[in-house]
């Protein structure tokens, strides 16, 4: 693979591990200033995330990490120095195998079948080069035909697809055997659940900060110093002898829930202390507000995954407050399958558009309107508002469809209003909700376990 003069590094780099005949080929900008771009199949890319993401999709069968990383541009001995790339990163990052798996043997009806499954899986480790990652798994996902969201960072990956059963069999065949996750990254870290691709509305692929939008920078509180994992077994016993204690008023532990209000509300650990918080990103500084709730106790935390317990019991052991931090290790999705019909009572939320499902015949939240018992979400019908609402079929029929009266009123003059025209996002649900709640919680209803 030859670069022609005056390329920029990087793209030499990049070279590395394409094969030479479909190099896209770099040039001079046409207009001078000393600007490079590249060209590829008739199109012209001037970001470098560009060329990486084209190459990744439309020659990713070229791509051969393995087998390129010894070679240099001229096609000799990778000269000294081709390792180091901007900012001292490597360039070449061989830890990432950009192969797509062999789908011969499968037919089309087998990678789209409407009968799947969704995964929900997260990895922290150090990824040299997100861009690189991010194109490859663009380029994975659209070949099995797998919709979801996928984030990834410089600290990881966090993902969850959808597709038939055997497209997720693949990916996760694929994903144990990337370079870059070997010994991090095992079966038992897939959660699965019915679904398929039809439960996201597209593919989204993405480079941010976080893996987990904390809003804590990874490099302030990492990963690394999380709390101790308990298998699915030992948070059972811990939450069994927890509750025996809590109701003769003898526990020192906080069953701690990580997630969202709307999360929780559907579903949760019994004798839980459940944070009434809109987003994630609010979990420091409702931990700052309450912080002598937690002083000299044992805490139990839990999310739907075990991702959100990841940086969320770094951050509380980071205050050195709490006489011990532990977390559910695989979340919640991981105990239901060992236990269906343990401490967890009512459904699991996700994040696509099925929004629950379901382990147990429990419903434990109500019907936002009449009260009756009621666990299946709706999208606020005002389409200036993104809010949840639990409206039962009897109230949704009447036209009680928005999350709060504001909400529904300011559909009805939308419907009666020229198309195109917005209304500022604004609902009673948000403008009365306390962002950071405080904890007015007494020693006794702690140790009564409620």
């Amino acid at each position: 693979a030859r670069v022609t003069s005056g390329a920029c590094g990087a793209f030499q780099a990049f070279s590395l591990f394409v094969k030479a005949k479909e190099v896209p080929v770099p040039a001079r900008c046409p207009a001078g200033g000393g600007a490079v771009w590249w060209r590829c199949c008739r199109q012209a890319f001037e970001e470098l995330s560009g060329i990486h993401r084209h190459v990744a999709l439309q020659h990713a069968a070229d791509i051969g990490l393995q087998a390129a990383a010894e070679v240099s541009p001229s096609g000799g001995p990778a000269p000294a120095g081709a390792a180091e790339g901007v900012n001292g990163h490597s360039r070449s990052s061989p830890e990432i195998s950009c192969a797509l798996p062999d789908t011969s043997h499968l037919s089309y009806d087998d990678l789209t079948s409407k009968v799947g499954e969704v995964l929900l899986y997260y990895c922290y480790c150090e990824v040299k080069d997100p861009e690189k990652l991010c194109a490859w798994q663009k380029a994975l996902c659209q070949h099995l035909h797998l919709t979801g969201k996928i984030r990834v960072a410089s600290e990881g990956i966090n993902g969850t697809v959808g597709g038939s059963k055997a497209a997720t069999s693949l990916y996760i065949e694929v994903m144990l055997s990337q370079p870059l996750f070997k010994d991090i990254l095992c079966q038992e870290d897939f959660k699965s659940s019915a679904g398929g691709a039809h439960c996201f509305p597209d593919l989204r692929v993405g480079i941010f900060k976080e893996i987990v939008p904390m809003g804590i920078d990874p490099k302030i509180v990492s990963y690394k110093e999380t709390g101790i994992h308990l298998s699915p077994q030992e948070f059972h016993r811990e939450v069994e002898q927890y509750l025996s204690q809590a109701s003769q008023g003898q526990s020192d532990t906080i069953l701690l829930d990580c997630r969202n209000f709307y999360e929780s509300k559907i579903g949760h650990f019994q004798g839980c202390l459940a944070p009434d918080i809109r987003k994630f990103s609010y979990f420091p500084s409702y931990i700052d507000e309450n912080l002598g709730l937690f002083k000299d106790k044992r805490v139990l935390m839990y999310c739907t995954g075990g991702i959100r317990c990841e940086r969320g019991s770094a951050y509380l052991r980071s205050k050195a407050v709490c006489r011990e931090v532990y977390q559910l290790k695989g979340g919640i999705h991981k105990y239901l399958e060992e236990f269906p019909d343990g401490f967890y009572r009512g459904k699991l939320f996700v994040f696509d558009d099925r929004y629950a499902i379901c382990s147990n015949e429990d419903i434990i939240s109500a019907c936002r309107y009449c009260g009756t018992l009621w666990d299946q979400y709706k999208l606020c019908s005002s389409q200036h508002c993104r809010q949840l609402v639990l409206t039962c079929p009897s109230c949704y029929n009447k036209g009680l469809t928005a999350c709060c009266p504001v909400c529904q009123e300011k559909e009805l003059k939308v419907t009666s209003r020229a198309s195109g025209q917005t209304l500022k996002e604004e609902c009673e649900c948000t403008r009365r909700r306390q962002r950071i709640p405080i904890e007015h919680v007494s020693q006794r209803t702690l140790d009564s376990g409620k």
